[in-house]
């Protein structure tokens, strides 16, 4: 019995000290997730303005240009997978590198080749460890991304968008990323940067569905010059605010799974408590008898 005691107070000492790091996890979650919420609305009305302008743009005139006209023929198709650097987050990751799995293998049943970018260890890791190919590599800012890494991306992804296909160039570039829409529900989502199609309003309806009236815009010195201007900017700063959000879904995510093994963490220690205190009963109650028995003897005697 004092065997069993021992084993249960070690045990209940270790899931302590587990519930002391967890417990501290959650918080560290909890506090870095507002910044990382207020980051995502801040980024979010310009992003939103420059794609309304550019895809309205894309749609209503006839300017050919690579990344907001369709190519007849893709042959080669970019996918960025943003995924998080740390575990400890529940299945974020997984639900992410799953979407991608799915959206690649759409591509492939329709005859188009596919490279592959990647942000974060997880997803890193995931095609290390099957010997998977991939074109370029970030990590170490899943959870606080800055705007000169989306620029670093979106350079890479903009120089292997105009290169010429038999030199490893792409017609379209995708983005699968984990869209933060409130502190319960994060959803992995896939974007498709360029080209452009449509134009995104706040009720999710496109500018061919909505009966809004679209502003008028002039453009000087002349239209081609503007959209080599802003498209680059639009890439940059689409690919950050989908890092932004992916920053914030990934604390959400962490702050919940902490929160459940926290939980989980006391009704171990309970459990434990329980069986220590039985083995401490049994034990009092094996003396007392051996004590009786003893008593017996010696009267009997």
């Amino acid at each position: 019995m004092g065997a069993q005691m021992r084993v249960y107070r070690q045990r209940i000492r270790s899931v302590q000290a587990t519930k002391k790091i967890t417990r501290a996890m959650e918080l560290i979650a909890a506090s870095r997730v507002v910044k990382a919420r207020q980051r995502v609305a801040e980024s979010g009305p310009y992003t939103h303005a420059l794609t309304t302008a550019l895809s309205a743009l894309a749609t209503y005139s006839n300017e050919e240009h690579p990344l907001t006209s369709e190519p007849e023929v893709v042959r080669r198709a970019a996918v960025l997978i943003i995924s998080s650097d740390r575990g400890l987050a529940g299945g974020y990751s997984s639900s992410v590198i799953k979407e991608s799995e799915q959206l690649i293998q759409r591509l492939h049943d329709e005859g188009k080749e596919v490279v592959v970018y990647l942000a974060g260890r997880k997803v890193i890791s995931f095609y290390q460890f099957r010997h998977r190919e991939f074109a370029a590599e970030w990590s170490g800012f899943s959870d606080a991304p800055q705007f000169s890494h989306a620029q670093e991306i979106g350079e890479r992804i903009m120089r292997d968008f105009d290169t010429h296909y038999d030199e490893g160039g792409h017609d379209e570039v995708h983005i699968v990323y984990t869209r933060f829409k409130s502190m319960v529900t994060q959803e992995p989502r896939v974007l498709r940067l360029v080209p452009m199609e449509v134009v995104e309003e706040a009720d999710g309806a496109t500018v061919k569905d909505s009966d809004a009236v679209l502003p008028l815009y002039s453009f000087e010195p002349s239209l081609e010059e503007v959209l080599d201007q802003l498209l680059p900017q639009y890439i940059t700063h689409r690919i950050y605010t989908c890092l932004l959000g992916a920053a914030a879904s990934e604390l959400a995510a962490r702050q919940r799974a902490m929160k459940s093994a926290t939980d989980n963490a006391d009704a171990l220690i309970k459990t434990y408590t329980r069986l220590a205190n039985q083995a401490r009963q049994a034990e009092i109650t094996q003396e007392i008898s051996e004590i009786v028995g003893g008593a017996d003897a010696l009267a009997s005697a």
